[in-house]
């Protein structure tokens, strides 16, 4: 057997070459599947990510960025692209969801995804995790109070071993639409699982909104005050 040689310094410029076009093909890939989500209001990440690569022609799987990495590129495309409009499609949802927490109050609801997240646009429903073991309570309190709602279903993964599709509702209030996805008791102690990291989803019940939408009223208000 030949005696191992260590890598020339042409081989480890090669492979530090090579890995630093994979870094940046991820980052062009994850910036133009926001382009996708942004544009065509699409919250799947995964179909994102198919079109932009189709888009860019890019067929290794060490190029494909993972959720996380689009998430942040959607943050940064927001931040660059929408800027106030993207604000101010959030606070509308945002100002929406309070009412409607207070209303679903029966069934211990909190706020999830892009509304509660801060990357809700203009395309973004928003989007409320109700609890309840009894199937019909959700839709009996719709027909009670004459909710025009449309049933559908979500799939979720509530736990590393619990995966299903939950039913769920849609519905239009003042132009915005409304996902409340209905989901066992327990799943008040632990959200379900999160499609971009795979760890519990960030939720906020009725209190926790009332506290977030008064902090940014608060920094809004200094900002002005100080001119920005």
């Amino acid at each position: 057997m030949p005696p191992h040689r260590p890598p020339t310094r042409s081989a480890a410029h090669a492979r530090t070459h090579a890995l630093t076009r994979v870094r940046e093909r991820r980052q062009h890939l994850a910036a133009e599947a926001a382009r996708v989500m942004v544009e065509s209001g699409i919250r799947d990440f995964q179909l994102a990510k198919r079109k932009a690569a189709q888009r860019l022609g890019i067929v290794e799987d060490a190029a494909l960025p993972d959720n996380r990495e689009i998430e942040q590129a959607l943050r940064e495309y927001q931040r660059l692209f929408l800027g106030e409009r993207q604000q101010q499609a959030l606070r509308r949802r945002r100002d929406a969801a309070l009412p409607a927490l207070e209303f679903f109050a029966p069934f211990q609801p909190r706020l999830a995804g892009p509304v509660w997240d801060g990357t809700a646009d203009a395309h973004s429903p928003v989007l409320l995790h109700l609890h309840s073991d009894d199937p019909d309570a959700v839709s009996c309190w719709l027909s009670e109070h004459a909710i025009p709602a449309r049933p559908c279903q979500q799939r979720l993964r509530l736990d590393r071993e619990r995966e299903g599709e939950f039913p769920a509702w849609r519905f239009v209030a003042d132009g915005l639409e409304f996902d409340l996805c209905v989901l066992p008791l327990d799943c008040l102690r632990q959200a379900p699982l999160s499609a971009i990291d795979g760890r519990p989803m960030r939720r906020g019940s009725a209190r926790q909104l009332r506290e977030l939408l008064l902090a940014e009223d608060i920094a809004l208000h200094e900002a002005s005050r100080h001119g920005r």
